[in-house]
């Protein structure tokens, strides 16, 4: 199933199993998890509030085959700023947990511009990352990365620095919030690239904010992720990212801390 048609699934109930075919390791591809669960928290709000900041925990592996209950709560409505809650349950747990602010605009008589894109190859001539069945994550086979930055995970690099362009495989109608929740979440950390051999790794924590008025996008762009580590050691990685639109505007900001078992 494409992320549209797992979105559409789960406006339709309160429950939903996750296929496996959008597995990472013995989880659910967390982006996936994180995007239909922002999508129910999204709807539970007026269409004039949208996602600015968004928290996420990832407490346990969503488990592909096995009931996922949604559930989403709304903290607080304020006169500007809605506060969200979304969780999944299995099996009487939970296993991913947003806290989410949703926020109208406001007058201010500051505007500062986005961070502009930084210099990158054009999609033609960056590397893909293939699915290969068995070998890379089963999400690979819904989106694609293309490598502009730092090197592939597990090639012995000692960058300090990852990313490139990214889509879906197969376009969606349209390019809502919800999608650029996953394919922002696509990317590994970047200190994977420093290893010689694979070694498993699983998000921790996740801080997203979209940037309003977002800039328009097509359902066919390629957006661009570039993602530095700030400090890596014990176990752990974190690191932050910006993504642009095709035309080079600030569309998110993203910073993980991400458990590293090697």
């Amino acid at each position: 199933m494409t992320f549209d048609e797992l979105m559409t699934a789960g406006r339709a109930s309160n429950e939903l199993v996750m296929p496996a075919t959008w597995s990472q390791g013995r989880a659910t591809f967390g982006g996936l998890a994180t995007g239909l669960l922002f999508d129910r928290m999204e709807r539970a709000v007026a269409d004039s509030r949208p996602m600015r900041s968004m928290n996420v925990s990832f407490v346990a592996p969503v488990e592909a085959g096995v009931p996922a209950l949604f559930e989403v709560q709304i903290l607080r409505e304020g006169r500007s700023v809605s506060q969200v809650e979304g969780r999944i349950i299995q099996n009487g747990e939970p296993r991913l947990i947003c806290i989410g602010a949703f926020a109208g605009d406001r007058e201010s008589i500051v505007q500062v511009d986005g961070e502009p894109a930084p210099d990158a190859k054009p999609v033609d001539q960056c590397q893909s990352l293939p699915f290969i069945e068995g070998v890379t994550p089963g999400f690979i086979g819904y989106i694609e990365m293309r490598w502009a930055y730092g090197s592939m995970p597990f090639t012995g690099g000692s960058g300090r620095e990852m990313g490139g362009w990214m889509r879906f495989r197969e376009v969606p109608k349209t390019l809502a919030d919800a999608h650029i929740v996953a394919l922002v979440d696509a990317w590994p950390a970047p200190v994977l690239q420093h290893f010689k051999s694979a070694v498993p790794a699983s998000s921790l924590s996740w801080a997203l904010d979209i940037i309003h008025p977002r800039p328009v996008l097509k359902a066919d762009d390629w957006l661009l992720y570039k993602a530095s580590i700030e400090q890596a050691g014990d176990g752990y990685c974190h690191f932050n990212a910006r993504v642009w639109t095709p035309r080079g505007e600030l569309l998110a900001v993203s910073r993980q801390t991400v458990t590293v078992f090697g």
